[in-house]
């Protein structure tokens, strides 16, 4: 086979979620997606969990342009502390992050840049209104390499184009929600953890759920939601 039809033979790359806003008014949206939906929308939090074979691990997401800073300072305490902020490729580039290593050998090859302090309007960084200030800085609209300072404290993580169709973590879930969710395409996350520094999962996570109220979502469920609407739009192109 030559390289020619090897390469036209591949698989396109998964569309982004931004492809599947158009289909929401018209594709049913399983009541724990449009839970999660409202929830980021209304600034509160969103408990996401990823696979059993992969980290079998439970994020507090939240919807980055509205996190607040009384909702970053439930993931500093309930969470590992390390905050981390999950932005687009293009967004990355526009802020010319660089990957914290060369080399990733992380085991799920996690895509963390160089950590980021907001330039402007925080003292130490630390605090929980201070990294709300990064988060806002970093993500704003007309936001340049000038307007952030590295290191810092809080942790960009780079999403893979395609989202959770091309990498099922965390970091893409949290973007795919919030762009499904009509928001700006990033989120914020923090791996939730027991009071004794254990992971929580099984049913622990559900009853954190509960207590504090907030909705549970799977990778496994978004990823299903987008095949389906990724066939929706594929019979509407066939049909057309």
């Amino acid at each position: 086979m030559s390289f020619t039809s090897a390469v036209s033979s591949r698989s396109p790359a998964p569309a982004d979620a931004f492809a599947d806003l158009p289909l929401l008014d018209s594709e049913p949206v399983p009541p724990r997606i449009a839970a999660a939906l409202d929830a980021l929308r209304a600034g509160r939090a969103v408990v996401l969990q990823d696979d059993h074979d992969r980290e079998n691990e439970a994020d507090l997401i939240v919807a980055a342009e509205r996190i607040t800073p009384e909702t970053m300072a439930l993931l500093i305490r309930e969470c590992s502390g390390i905050v981390c902020l999950c932005l687009t490729d293009d967004k990355v580039r526009a802020l010319a992050l660089p990957p914290m290593v060369q080399t990733n050998e992380s085991r799920n090859g996690t895509a963390f840049t160089v950590s980021i302090e907001a330039r402007e309007g925080v003292h130490t960084g630390v605090s929980a209104a201070d990294r709300v200030t990064t988060i806002r800085a970093a993500i704003a609209d007309d936001a340049t390499p000038h307007d952030i300072v590295r290191p810092g404290h809080v942790f960009p993580l780079r999403a893979q184009p395609g989202g959770v169709l091309a990498r099922r973590g965390h970091t893409e879930g949290t973007v795919d929600l919030a762009i499904l969710a009509g928001l700006k395409p990033a989120g914020v996350l923090c791996e939730l953890m027991n009071p004794d520094g254990t992971m929580t999962r099984g049913d622990d996570v559900a009853r954190f759920a509960q207590q504090h109220g907030l909705p549970m979502l799977t990778i496994a469920e978004l990823v299903e939601f987008r095949e389906a609407l990724a066939a929706a739009r594929e019979c509407c192109t066939s049909d057309a």
